[in-house]
């Protein structure tokens, strides 16, 4: 039996998941948390077969989270299920650890098989995402500004690209306006751009904002 940890801060979406588990026979939710510290709390005292981690949790950045399960715990599959596009978020959980990566708009079916798939040990990506993930290898050489940002500088990145205010982004990352300026000012400098609107051009060029 696949013994599935379903980590969300949305009580529906964990009741959706564990209605399309519960259609199973051969998996079962055993768990679920609703913010990253208790994602970490659970896995430390429980054994899972599966963690399925939305990437936007209360109380730890998605991706720190990620990382801090694959440190404690490295054979445990890390599932990412996101409402985030896989343009945006994929190609990095792949890297910190994770074992697949799906969007919340993919159907029940999918969901499944991806389960499945990483319960198995085997990595799940969608196809558009193995296309990608293939046409990026032939193109090593030839780095996108927006990967040599770190997590979270991409992460304040794609915010301010998608129009939102230093101030409500501080407030979102519990981080200072200070802190979110500064951030700003590294990432402009990185990307070699003078202001907020070349981001955000910039980011629905490539696809990382909607």
């Amino acid at each position: 039996m696949i013994k599935i940890l379903i980590a969300d801060d949305h009580a529906i979406v964990r009741e959706g998941l564990k209605q399309i588990v519960a259609e199973t026979s051969d998996m079962a939710v055993a768990d679920e948390a609703s913010s990253g510290h208790e994602v970490l709390d659970k896995v430390r005292s429980n054994e899972y077969t599966v963690v399925v981690l939305d990437i936007s949790m209360p109380g730890g950045d998605g991706l720190n989270i990620l990382k801090q399960i694959k440190k404690e715990k490295l054979k445990l599959p890390v599932l990412v299920l996101s409402v985030h596009p896989e343009e945006q978020y994929a190609v990095r959980v792949l890297k910190a650890g994770a074992a697949g990566y799906l969007t919340k708009e993919s159907a029940p079916g999918e969901l499944i098989s991806a389960i499945r798939r990483v319960a198995s040990g085997r990595k799940y990506v969608s196809s558009l995402l193995a296309e990608k993930l293939a046409f990026d290898l032939q193109s090593e050489g030839e780095t996108s500004l927006h990967e040599t940002l770190s997590d979270r500088e991409f992460q304040v990145m794609c915010m301010i690209a998608s129009g939102k205010r230093v101030k409500d982004i501080g407030e979102e990352l519990c981080l200072s306006v200070k802190t979110i300026s500064t951030y700003r000012s590294r990432i402009l400098e990185k990307m070699r751009m003078k202001n907020s609107a070349e981001l955000t051009h910039y980011a629905l060029k490539h696809g990382l904002v909607e």
